[in-house]
């Protein structure tokens, strides 16, 4: 039996910052931009091919070295757990200059290798390892000063993650598929290790391009809600908290530029990570009364009344959401984590 074709993620043409507050970031849901940065010098250049993108990446050479992935030809590309074991990976990492490394992709492209060793700089913070390059391709989208990262590399795959906080991922060169799953299919995609992953976030164990549903059968359920994107330069994708997305980067030399911004859901990761620690297994009867404490404080609707029936200047850390209540909070946990 063969599962439904995936649905394409919603697509609009490039918006004005108005529009990207308004309409596109409340929606929670992902967004295609089409030629939302087609005005970006590094999208003109990458027009001209490889090795115009490469002169052109080369110009901001000079900053710290970039932190390169390097797999093997016989991944083909995914960088992965190297076996069942889920212990170690199938990839390694060097320090690698801007220009030696543009150099290598270059050389491997123009020799039209059919599987070439897998080379993938990630998260390389623009004013560190490219500066000059956030001044010539300014964000036009507010993302609340989010520095801009740079992903560059030949053809590799990125395992179905998540990302804590809203992501525009604006593709510079080469072309870019994302397929991605909402929120609530965490239990269907069998996420891998908390504590050992691959690149930050916990991933996807399930191959969402070739899935092994006798191994993983709750993932056809994640079929059902599977959507795909096509980017290619000039591109760009929304992605907000917490949604899943995998990531394949189809051409010889590719260039994505992404912006995180709002990372509350970071925090609340960590105090999931903690309840595990502290609750998850405690007897039955007392994590039933925690169950009660966390729905009244935290996830009713009525949560943020919960303190309603104390006078102001005795809610403290029930209180509303302000910067006082965040120190007030922080250095009540201190506090009792201390002790």
């Amino acid at each position: 039996m063969t599962s439904a074709a995936p649905v394409a993620v919603f697509e609009r043409a490039a918006v004005n910052a108005q529009t990207f507050i308004g309409e596109v970031l409340p929606g929670r849901h992902p967004v295609v931009l089409r030629a939302q940065m087609a005005h970006w010098p590094s999208v003109a250049a990458s027009a001209g091919g490889d090795r115009a993108i490469a002169e052109y990446l080369s110009h901001f050479a000079g900053g710290k070295p970039l932190d390169v992935m390097i797999g093997l030809p016989s991944a083909k590309g995914q960088f992965f757990y190297a076996d069942d074991t889920l212990e170690t990976f199938n990839f390694t990492r060097q320090k690698v200059p801007l220009d030696a490394f543009v150099r290598e992709l270059l050389r491997l492209s123009e020799q039209n290798i059919d599987e070439p060793h897998a080379l993938y700089a990630n998260s390389a913070e623009a004013k560190d390892h490219l500066p000059g390059w956030e001044a010539d391709n300014p964000m036009d989208l507010p993302v609340d000063n989010a520095p801009a990262r740079l992903w560059i590399g030949n053809q590799t795959v990125v395992a179905t993650h998540y990302d804590t906080s809203f992501n525009v991922a604006c593709v510079v060169a080469g072309r870019r598929r994302f397929t991605l799953f909402p929120p609530d299919q965490l239990a269907n995609l069998y996420v891998g290790p908390l504590d050992r992953t691959l690149a930050g976030p916990p991933t996807s164990l399930v191959d969402p391009e070739a899935p092994d549903l006798a191994r993983y059968p709750r993932f056809a359920d994640a079929q059902k809600t599977m959507m795909v994107a096509e980017l290619g330069p000039g591109d760009a994708i929304v992605i907000p908290p917490l949604w899943w997305h995998h990531v394949r980067a189809t051409g010889r030399f590719n260039v994505l530029a992404n912006y995180w911004w709002d990372h509350q859901s970071g925090a609340a990761f960590l105090a999931l990570i903690h309840a595990v620690m502290s609750v998850r297994d405690l007897p039955v009867a007392e994590k039933a009364a925690f169950e009660n404490w966390y729905h009244h404080l935290v996830f009713s609707d009525e949560a943020a009344k919960a303190a309603d029936h104390l006078p102001e200047s005795a809610r403290s850390v029930l209180g509303p959401a302000s910067p006082a209540r965040t120190e007030r909070l922080r250095s009540f946990l201190i506090a009792m984590l201390s002790r």
